[in-house]
């Protein structure tokens, strides 16, 4: 019999290693690239690792409490709704690299200090090629929407840096990715616990493992973007790469489940 703490110890490096999944990757790297701070791009995986926990908690909830199993066919939906979600991350990041432009603004932060200091913004474009700083309405509607977290100074700092924020849309990408993939083997093992307690806790500790992984690996991920921020061609064309291999992949996800998979074809 498999003791409670070798249930939960693998239950913590599953959920280690299924932040690993490639196209979980892919989805990370096309958010997190609109941050130039590391720091603050751990929170973009905190908040995709408790979108994924969310599903996983309600799926798992379900076999523990109901006995209900998810249909293989049902999974494969999800897989093939993953590399959908993919394509449209990466159409988004394309198209809203060219929606912005890159400024720079040479300020004191007060009267006496000789030295100026230079700031890199990027400010919306419109169609006679004139930029406008956002409205207050549209700040409110990105910070709702989590669209885009608002350039401050402060957020380049440290302490700001450091200040967590929630990510909408991490989270709901995080949902989405919770009943595909590499789930199934956490759902599989889970299938094999007698105890409802023991469940409920493999279950956390599976969350936890996926949360804290991906959060560091957010870290690592935001780094080309970190570094290139302040040189604008060679930060367009990393953006630009992620956003057509994230549309790639998504296709090729796409093809091996519906086709090669058979969830489109029927066989």
């Amino acid at each position: 019999m498999t003791s409670e703490l070798e249930i939960l110890a693998l239950g913590l490096l599953l959920g280690i290693r299924h932040a690993f999944d490639a196209d979980h990757l892919v989805a990370v790297t096309t958010i997190v690239s609109e941050y130039k701070n590391p720091l603050r791009a751990v929170w973009i995986g905190v908040s995709w690792g408790l979108g994924h926990t969310t599903t996983l908690f309600l799926a798992g909830g379900a076999l523990l409490l109901l006995n209900v199993h998810i249909p293989e066919r049902m999974a494969l939906a999800f897989e093939f709704l993953v590399g959908i979600m993919l394509i449209l991350l990466g159409i988004q990041t394309l198209m809203s690299f060219r929606r912005r432009k890159m400024h720079i603004h040479e300020h004191r932060h007060s009267e006496d200090e000789p030295e100026l200091h230079k700031h890199f913004h990027l400010h919306e474009t419109i169609a006679d090629h004139t930029h406008r700083h956002p409205t207050r309405w549209e700040n409110m509607r990105k910070i709702v929407m989590a669209d885009i977290i608002p350039a401050e100074h402060g957020a380049d700092r440290p302490r700001g840096a450091l200040t967590p924020f929630f990510r909408l849309k991490s989270y709901v990408v995080g949902t989405v990715h919770g009943l595909a993939g590499s789930a199934a083997l956490m759902l599989l093992v889970l299938a094999n616990v007698r105890s409802t307690w023991t469940g409920v806790s493999y279950l956390l500790v599976f969350g936890l493992g996926t949360v804290v992984s991906m959060g560091l690996i957010s870290i690592f991920i935001s780094l080309p973007f970190s570094i290139s921020g302040r040189m604008p061609q060679l930060n367009r064309a990393i953006q630009t790469a992620v956003g057509a291999f994230s549309i790639v992949f998504g296709l090729g996800l796409m093809y091996q489940i519906g086709i090669a998979g058979g969830l489109l074809t029927g066989i």
